[in-house]
């Protein structure tokens, strides 16, 4: 039957009837006021509203599961490129870090080449001082020889007393 079939549950509906928001609560008597209504009607319009909204929720549900997937596959792409980032960062430092080994390589290399130069020189120095010593030795030698035979040749020209015999 249809609210036109019954015309006390319209009564009961319309506003006229209806108390006024002075007069009572808006929960007081709604028991009263709603009208008989047939389950048939009901699970009928309940499968109506479902029937309609249910394939906009379902597509709105997939479309959410879709994005949901791309924002997984998005995040992990960030994190991917954040890695990459952070490699790049480390790459750098490890770079930073050869450049500052060949820096002091080259140093160490310098160094190397001065500290042959030193011995060179060192031992050039050596030698020298040696053949100067040993010229040294040789001369005072050749002094002292001299000095000897002067000294003999002084001998030998002193006068010697003659013997009378």
């Amino acid at each position: 039957m249809s609210a036109v079939e019954r015309p006390e549950e319209v009564a009961a509906v319309s506003p006229e009837s209806s108390p006024g928001p002075r007069d009572a609560s808006p929960d007081e008597g709604v028991v009263e006021d709603l009208p008989l209504i047939d389950e048939k009607a009901v699970e009928q319009l309940t499968e109506g509203l479902i029937s309609h909204y249910l394939p906009d929720l379902q597509r709105s549900k997939s479309a959410l599961q879709e994005l949901t997937q791309n924002q997984v596959v998005l995040l992990e792409t960030l994190e991917q490129e954040i890695s990459k980032f952070k490699e790049c960062n480390s790459i750098l430092d490890i770079n930073a870090l050869f450049s500052e080994a060949k820096h002091y390589h080259n140093k160490l290399v310098n160094i190397r080449n001065e500290m042959m130069m030193l011995h060179e020189k060192t031992s050039k120095l050596k030698k020298r001082a040696l053949k100067l010593q040993q010229k040294r030795q040789k001369e005072e030698l050749e002094r002292e020889q001299q000095r000897e035979k002067e000294l003999e040749r002084e001998k030998q020209l002193t006068a010697k007393p003659a013997r009378r015999t």
